[in-house]
């Protein structure tokens, strides 16, 4: 797995969790909330049938109490004619007023008249519960409600129903009356079911919505993906261009040197030793100034060879250090061109890199090379120093300096390729490449972060203790004394 993949899966798997994490918590919270609604919805329906019935009794109480509050407890009369009434008052189709003795003997039962004349104290639902006896309880400790189990006149079956009971304390009675609460509980099932449907579609689409959104990042994620991937071909391209163009210019420039130097020393070599040689069959006196000619001409052949070799690689920078190879550069330079150069630089001993020296190196003579060719300098300072901040290698010149601007937007491939070069080349080191330049000269500040430099334990070569501390004092140099 890549890096790449691994920071797409970093991003994607904690969004995939909180949003699974998101969609149970809502439907937990909706399943909650609809139960509670549910359970609220039949309190609410339940407490209004209870309602009903209390008004239902206080109904049949009132068509009574005209006989009730005349009557005695014995007056036999009398009962027989409330019974009568309250026989007579039904409402709906299954609801009816029921009369117990406080013995559990039935007096009265519109619905069931088998159960008149007959005691039903023991009377038990299908659950197990002493029905007449719990109903005269409930009515001589003040009246109220009690639910259970009875058959349903309307279909024969049993159901649950609540009745509600009063006492008539004087003739020992219980007066009560009730309702089915099947419709009731299957009113309930079908909103539970249409609540459980409305759930089950909320949750899928709230899943539907997170994999929308989890197939549009991926998408978008392949997109990106897909287009980085061709923006890093392109540079990719542009990069092995480059790579191919920087070594046909080397190559030409290495091929104008021996041309244009070592050629054509060797040439004259030839011509002198040539000449050397047909003077030498004539006179030997006249040979030597050939000879000598010639020598002259093959020693400066051999400092060519040192200096191309030099400038590809310098030995120096491996043997000796930077600082060194710094100076033999900056005199190399100082000889060729006539211009005066100042360095001043700092001891590393061996806390620099073998690439970090290159890469110095080469800015160093990259920029040279660019002051010889455009900046018609007659001063350079070249400062390699340190701090706490990092390694800084800074170059300046009193030439012509250039317009930054228009280099940075020009369209030219090969303009400026020196200078891109090393930025990469910091780049690579997470180093920054400044610079600056004006009519007074140009300034280029090459700067490199401290932890690029190796600890004394992690050096090619054990360094004294001595070397332990950070670098030693600033040491400056003319380039035209002898280093």
């Amino acid at each position: 797995m890549n890096l790449r993949q691994k920071i797409i899966l970093l991003a994607t798997v904690p969004l995939v969790i909180a949003v699974s994490a998101i969609t149970l918590w809502v439907t937990y919270q909706e399943h909650y909330l609809s139960e509670a609604e549910v359970r609220t919805f039949e309190r609410s329906l339940l407490d209004t049938k209870k309602s009903e019935l209390k008004n239902y009794i206080q109904l049949a109480l009132t068509s009574i109490d005209h006989i009730y509050s005349n009557a005695t407890p014995d007056d036999q009369i009398a009962k027989a004619e409330a019974k009568t009434i309250l026989n007579d008052i039904t409402f709906g189709t299954d609801g009816y007023f029921f009369v117990y003795d406080f013995d559990g003997e039935g007096l009265v039962h519109p619905a069931q008249p088998y159960r008149v004349g007959l005691i039903w104290w023991d009377l038990e639902d299908a659950n197990g519960d002493k029905v007449v006896q719990n109903l005269i309880r409930t009515a001589r400790e003040g009246g109220g409600y009690h639910r259970y189990k009875w058959e349903k006149p309307s279909t024969g079956k049993m159901a649950d129903k609540i009745s509600y009971v009063v006492a008539l304390e004087k003739w020992g009675w219980m007066l009560g009356t009730g309702i089915y609460i099947d419709d009731v509980v299957d009113q309930m099932q079908t909103i539970e079911r249409e609540v459980s449907n409305r759930r089950i579609q909320t949750f899928f689409l709230i899943a539907g919505i997170t994999l929308a959104a989890l197939t549009i990042v991926f998408v978008i994620g392949i997109i990106i993906n897909l287009r980085e991937q061709k923006l890093a071909d392109l540079k990719l391209k542009k990069l092995t261009q480059r790579i191919v163009a920087t070594q046909e210019e080397e190559r030409g420039r290495v091929a104008r040197e021996l041309h244009d130097g070592i050629s054509q020393l060797l040439v004259s070599v030839k011509y002198a030793l040539e000449l050397a040689k047909s003077h030498a069959s004539k006179s030997s006196a006249d040979a030597l100034p050939a000879i000598e000619k010639g020598s002259d001409g093959l020693n400066t052949a051999i400092k060519e060879v040192r200096r191309i070799s030099r400038d590809l690689r310098p030995s120096m920078l491996d043997d000796l250090g930077l600082s060194p190879a710094l100076k033999s550069l900056a005199n190399e330079f100082s000889e060729r061109t006539g211009i005066n150069v100042a360095i001043s630089t700092v001891v590393f001993r061996n806390l620099l890199p073998n690439d970090v020296k290159t890469t110095l190196f080469r800015i160093a003579q990259e920029t040279l090379t660019n002051i010889e060719r455009h900046a018609d300098a007659a001063n350079v300072d070249i400062s390699l120093s340190s701090s706490n901040k990092g390694v800084e290698l800074k170059i300046s010149d009193d030439g012509v300096g250039f317009d930054l601007q228009e280099l940075e937007t020009t369209r030219n491939p090969h303009r400026g390729m020196g200078l891109r070069n090393m930025q990469e080349r910091l780049e690579y080191h997470d180093g920054s490449l400044k610079i600056s330049s004006g009519s007074r000269g140009t300034t280029i500040i090459a700067h490199l972060p401290r932890d690029i430099l190796r600890r004394p334990d992690q050096g090619d070569i054990p360094p004294e203790p001595a070397d332990l501390p950070d670098f030693k004092s600033e040491e400056t140099s003319k380039i035209k004394e002898a280093i």
